[in-house]
């Protein structure tokens, strides 16, 4: 789905000097935005916004032709729709791959954990534990949980930023496949120049305020 953003501002807390002011964003639907940045300029802090994870200040949020965000709304997060996939990927430890996966779907649906598992290739992994998989592994089953409830869009923190760089260049291209596969509006924020030609349609470079 399409994501619209007009005149966002944001600051964490009143007295502290804003991250965002008159900050627009227009992502087009089934495109690949990625977002780069140095350290304070507000990559994660626009993902976690767009979440619902954060409260702006000023400005509307729009995902399709929904607005979860204005003067007179605030669709929480759990409502949102949105995937997120975080930096550690906070998958749970205590489920197997195929309960992580199914985790945040509404009712069992075997067939869409497969379908699932199938995609981000993870067939023979599904009773284990995140203890037991590589890095690599892990990534895919937060990826295949975060498609698995067909979100409106994708959100991607630095999704490759505690994997080793020789694994990375295979991963940049299984995402771009998975990603392409479902034709999903995906955000990925990174701080690699690289991740951003292998993976993104367009780049969009914040600055600190």
């Amino acid at each position: 789905m399409e994501l619209d953003i007009r005149n966002l501002e944001f600051s964490y807390g009143k007295k502290a000097s804003a991250i965002f002011k008159g900050f627009d964003l227009n992502v087009k639907d089934g495109s690949i935005l990625a977002i780069l940045g140095k350290s304070g300029s507000g990559k994660s802090t626009l993902l976690r916004i767009i979440s619902g994870l954060e409260d702006r200040s000023k400005g509307y949020i729009r995902i399709g032709d929904r607005t979860v965000q204005d003067e007179n709304t605030f669709i929480q997060a759990e409502k949102r729709n949105t995937g997120f996939i975080f930096q550690n990927y906070a998958l749970f430890p205590y489920l197997t791959v195929a309960q992580n996966i199914a985790f945040g779907m509404k009712g069992k649906d075997d067939v869409r954990v497969k379908e699932m598992v199938s995609l981000t290739r993870l067939d023979g992994l599904e009773k284990r534990y995140p203890h037991e998989l590589s890095g690599g592994q892990q990534q895919r089953v937060a990826l295949a949980r975060s498609l698995a409830p067909k979100p409106s869009i994708l959100l991607m923190d630095e999704p490759f930023s505690s994997l080793d760089t020789a694994l990375v260049k295979d991963l940049r291209e299984d995402l771009r496949r998975i990603i392409r596969s479902t034709g999903m509006t995906t955000i990925i924020v990174t701080h690699d120049e690289d991740d951003a030609r292998a993976l993104a349609d367009e780049t969009l470079v914040l600055d600190c305020q």
